[in-house]
């Protein structure tokens, strides 16, 4: 069995789980919202395996790497799979909606199973789940909270900060 190392990075949204063997990520998350990532009993604390994903996720959180080539290991259905892999394809700085990307994948009227797959994302940011918005451009729904979502997305520059949304 494969061991699984795990750790916790300093990000803009908060303390960020970093998991996966000294060859491929299985995890991240966040500390809140309703998908905390946490590590199973077998896992090993230990950042120094997982220096292959801590380096470019650190980067993007200090606003210098727009995109990802870490090797990813995740299981699930056929059709999670498509919708993580269009996910992927998703540029930085820029959004989608669930609808766009139920086209994308050839299944237009799996809207709500594409956001369902999209809270199934067990490796968000990598999979950057939180470029995908509500078709009226509303931020909905997001493992790590819609607070999260919103500072990624500023940190990307598709939001205004909020002292720019409330004109302070």
């Amino acid at each position: 069995m494969t061991q699984i190392f795990y750790t916790y990075l300093a990000s803009p949204v908060g303390r960020f789980f970093v998991a996966g063997s000294d060859a491929a990520l299985v995890a991240t998350g966040f500390e809140a919202g309703r998908q905390v990532r946490s590590p199973q009993p077998d896992w090993r604390c230990d950042a120094s395996p997982l220096t292959y994903a801590l380096e470019p996720l650190r980067a993007y959180f200090a606003g210098e790497r727009t995109s990802f080539d870490v090797p990813l290991v995740y299981e699930g259905t056929p059709f999670q799979q498509a919708v993580w892999s269009a996910q992927q394809q998703i540029p930085y700085g820029v959004t989608t909606s669930y609808g766009a990307i139920a086209r994308a994948i050839g299944n237009p009227q799996a809207v709500r199973a594409v956001g369902a797959a999209n809270g199934a994302n067990v490796i968000p940011v990598i999979i950057p789940c939180h470029r995908v918005i509500g078709s009226d451009g509303s931020l909905t729904g997001f493992g790590g909270g819609l607070s999260a979502k919103q500072k990624l997305l500023q940190l990307e520059g598709v939001l205004p900060h909020t002292e720019e949304l409330f004109g302070e």
